[in-house]
């Protein structure tokens, strides 16, 4: 199995931070966010690896190189101009290949395993989506997780239904984005289509999960894991 990891935000919540430093490299724990991710996969046994950057992409290149130093390979999927969540990884299609792939969002943290998504079998589904409690900054949720499947909110049957928030981790096939044109836009809508297709499952996962979005954040995540008892 392959995974994408999406790393060409600007970052912009973050400033000044990334004003001169892609937010993938702002260290955490004493080394990139970004390497945070690169390990915990390599550990779950997933090694080859895509990457798309725009903002500073060239400083992930040089840091990072072709992942060997980690175990990994990884092949970079440069955006002269951001595409924004659905453009990225359209754009990165040919470097994905005709599988699943996992994906990750650069900038969330998670003590969950990614060794977990060998587990899941999409079937017939274009997604599975990894669902947390709803953080202080998104009180109101994502989705519906209905069981095991994951229900556009705006869909009458569930719009009374208590949401949960998208962690920025799933599983996706190729097909989602069959016909989707050339240029930037969001993921967002096609798991909402293809919820409304009754084609994709979910579950909600446990453990901390932190999405790196402000330095205060960034900060508060520092203190957790810096803690003198804590094992990284």
């Amino acid at each position: 199995m392959k995974a994408m990891i999406l790393a060409a935000g600007r970052g912009t919540r973050m400033a000044p931070l990334t004003d001169h430093c892609p937010k993938p490299l702002l260290p955490l724990a004493g080394k990139p966010l970004i390497v945070h991710h690169i390990e915990k996969l390599v550990a779950a046994g997933i090694t080859d690896l895509v990457i798309n950057h725009a903002w500073l992409g060239g400083m992930l290149e040089e840091r990072l190189g072709d992942g060997s130093a980690f175990g990994a390979s990884v092949q970079w999927s440069p955006e002269p101009q951001a595409l924004e969540t659905g453009g990225g990884i359209a754009n990165a299609l040919p470097l994905l290949g005709d599988e699943p792939f996992l994906l990750v969002n650069g900038d969330v943290w998670t003590d969950w395993s990614y060794a977990s998504v060998h587990r899941v079998s999409l079937g017939a589904d274009l997604a599975h989506l990894w669902l947390v409690d709803n953080p202080q900054h998104n009180p109101n949720g994502d989705f519906v997780l209905d069981g095991a499947r994951v229900r556009n909110p705006q869909q009458e049957a569930v719009a009374h239904a208590p949401r949960l928030t998208f962690s920025g981790i799933s599983l996706l096939h190729p097909q989602l984005f069959a016909g989707c044109p050339a240029g930037a836009f969001p993921l967002a809508p096609l798991l909402r289509l293809a919820m409304d297709n009754d084609s994709v499952g979910g579950e909600r996962i446990a453990g901390r999960w932190v999405d790196v979005g402000t330095p205060q954040r960034l900060h508060e995540l520092e203190q957790y894991l810096t803690e003198p008892e804590r094992s990284l």
